[in-house]
């Protein structure tokens, strides 16, 4: 599993081995929660992403590369959005999600 750290916050993002692109055609769809509104304005941020409302929280959906994911990482602290989880889902629609108490590449625990 690979893990790291996004700037300026302590959301961490690990990735299981068989989740990382292995140079298949077809990108995962990933499932991206972010607490509050995301507004027709700030959405054009995330052109390859779709956004619909769960409560107060704004799930972002969309097919995308390590590459890509990362960039809307990146790009949700830019904007200071509140990042809460992200989900890769499966070919059938339903979610994997990497459990809080999964261990890191070199199975160190994961920061608290």
């Amino acid at each position: 599993m690979r893990c790291g750290l996004t700037h300026r916050t302590s959301t961490l993002l690990c990735v299981p081995a068989d989740m990382r692109g292995a140079g298949g055609s077809e990108r995962p769809r990933y499932e991206i929660r972010v607490r509050g509104p995301i507004g027709p304005t700030l959405m054009q941020a995330f052109p390859a992403l779709t956004a619909t409302r769960r409560g107060r929280d704004t799930l972002l959906t969309g097919s995308l590369d390590q590459s890509a994911l990362y960039g809307v990482i990146n790009q949700l602290e830019t904007l200071g959005l509140h990042l809460l989880e992200i989900r890769r889902l499966r070919s059938d629609g339903a979610a994997m999600t990497v459990k809080s108490h999964d261990l890191c590449e070199d199975d160190s625990p994961r920061p608290a």
